[in-house]
């Protein structure tokens, strides 16, 4: 993709066309991307829309898993609650020390806030539920709530 006026700095359209596939790239229209240069623009929507987490939601027989990417957050800086079918995982992610720096050349990775609400898929089990942090992945795992099967009635 070819760069547009400052070579130095991603573009809106080149971050937005690196999250998109061919079938969203034919669809948007054709824009010119006017670099924005007052910085106190860009923080203020910073902070409104928290980072998105990204989750994995799958089911066996018996429960059913959702698994985020969290490598990098501590488990006191996690909240993960449930109320009538509704999951929600926020948090916190940390750069660290980086009060020194002077000058970025680089700054792709996301810091600070995040959260995922998600309506689960299946009914389970709210007070049979477990998660685990490990190697950087949170797994939440609920037991599934048994649906009978419907029972066929006779016509007399």
């Amino acid at each position: 993709m070819a760069r547009k006026q400052n070579d130095d700095l991603l573009i809106e359209d080149e971050l937005a066309a690196a999250f998109l596939n061919d079938d969203d790239l034919s669809q948007q229209q054709d824009t010119t991307t006017v670099p924005v240069t007052d910085d106190s623009a860009w923080e203020e929507s910073e902070d409104d829309f928290p980072g998105q987490l990204a989750v994995d939601v799958y089911e066996t027989d018996e429960r059913l898993i959702v698994k985020a990417r969290t490598a990098g957050v501590n488990k006191e800086d996690l909240d993960v609650s449930i109320s009538d079918g509704i999951l929600t995982i926020s948090g916190t992610l940390s750069s660290g020390d980086d009060t020194d720096a002077t000058h970025w050349h680089i700054q792709e990775c996301y810091w600070g806030e995040f959260s995922r609400t998600l309506a689960l898929p299946v009914a389970v089990k709210e007070d049979e539920v477990g998660a685990v942090l490990k190697d950087g992945v949170l797994s939440i795992s609920f037991s599934k709530v048994k649906q009978e099967q419907a029972k066929k009635i006779t016509i007399q």
